[in-house]
């Protein structure tokens, strides 16, 4: 049996998660959980998944959570350090960080430093501290496996094989909800239109991210740090049906790919089982009903905050976190219907133009950047 200590148990790579192991309850359980303010799902997690230990965003919410339970009744924590409580409990096995934004640098360095197998869906935590969190697994010789589905798949076409033998890394990207307008056909979108995904069905800041090509962008520094690639051997490839979730080339011109359908409890549970693989309840891949794959060249003109994701990443230091944290400001903001989805591409740039980034940082410099990133992207105007 083992034991999972679940980082965004409300989300959508949480529930997803949870569905995995509810499919398998002689093979794993939940022994702690985190999760934001959604106090009405997070009742029935608890109720169905008995953790020993949960935490919640906010006292008010704990205080609410504790009233809503009845019989046997789990610990309950709350805040950043409920969060590190969940991280690092004694009895996780492996830790599932699932939780949106830089939040989850500090529970996933936790979790390293308490041994855990890391099962890495926050994108962002290699984004904003990548030379930090990498450096902490190696020390502690701790295991991390990629869930992105992307990095799930280049995982998976790395294995047997030798890493000098790699030519590059081909990350495929849907081009999310507005893949088929031009520029110009942007300026009035709505969040609504933003939010309807073609393929994946995805919490509302990643599907934003993935209608600015954002997503991508933090995708191509993700695999850098995972992968140990330089940034000139990661490219991306336009691919509209997401079947194809990624691809490796080798020298000698062969390309291993990973196909599927587009469904997130395959990545997470091949992160659950690894090296093994066990029986999921998800649609087969029809191959022969498909019948058709679409490709495109990534026009990075098109989609300028992918192209400012590989400035950031090859610039390193502080500014991929100053990237990172004006883009959650800036779609927050546009989610709130405060700004235009084009103000968002021009917020995040302007931010990594105005900061001065330093090389090298701790994680306390770090966050500085963080905070002043947000802090710019909440008081600009996007013009």
């Amino acid at each position: 049996m083992r034991k999972i200590a679940l980082l965004g148990s409300t989300g959508s790579i949480g529930t997803s998660t949870l569905a995995v192991v509810a499919e398998h309850p002689d093979e794993f359980c939940i022994t702690a959980m985190a999760a934001g303010n959604n106090v009405d799902l997070l009742v029935e997690q608890v109720q169905l998944f008995t953790p020993e230990l949960v935490s919640v965003g906010s006292e008010k919410a704990a205080v609410e959570l504790q009233g809503r339970l009845h019989g046997k009744k789990p610990e309950i924590v709350w805040g950043e350090q409920g969060l590190l409580d969940v991280a690092a409990h004694a009895d996780a096995e492996f830790v599932m960080t699932a939780v949106v934004g830089s939040v989850g640098v500090a529970p996933t360095l936790a979790a390293i430093r308490a041994g855990k197998t890391i099962g890495l869906a926050n994108k962002e935590t290699l984004v904003t501290a990548g030379h930090i969190v990498m450096e902490a697994a190696r020390e502690n010789k701790v295991t991390i496996l990629p869930v992105d589905s992307e990095h799930a798949a280049i995982f998976q076409c790395l294995q047997g094989e030798h890493r000098g033998d790699v030519e590059r890394i081909i990350i495929t990207a849907s081009g999310g909800s507005f893949r088929h307008k031009k520029r110009e056909e942007l300026k009035n979108v709505t969040v609504q239109d933003a939010l309807n995904h073609p393929n994946w069905s995805m919490g509302a800041k990643i599907t934003i991210d993935s209608a600015t090509m954002m997503n991508k962008g933090f995708e191509v520094i993700e695999a850098h740090w995972l992968f140990d690639m330089p940034y000139e051997q990661i490219d991306c490839l336009l691919h509209y049906e997401s079947i194809i979730h990624s691809m490796v080339e080798y020298k000698d011109r062969a390309v291993m790919a990973q196909l599927g359908t587009p469904d997130m409890k395959v990545p997470i549970q091949y992160a659950l089982t690894y090296p093994r693989r066990t029986n999921l309840a998800t649609e087969r891949l029809d191959l022969a009903k498909l019948s058709t794959l679409h490709f495109a060249e990534m026009d990075y003109e098109r989609y300028p905050l992918l192209r400012l994701a590989f400035d950031c990443g090859k610039a390193s230091g502080t500014l991929p976190a100053v990237l990172n944290a004006a883009n959650e400001i800036a779609v927050a903001r546009f989610l709130r219907g405060e700004i235009t989805f084009l103000a968002i591409e021009k917020i995040v740039e302007q931010a990594c133009v105005a900061h001065t980034p330093v090389l090298n940082p701790d994680l306390e410099t770090i966050m500085a950047a963080d905070a002043w990133a947000r802090q710019f992207a909440a008081g600009n105007a996007g013009v």
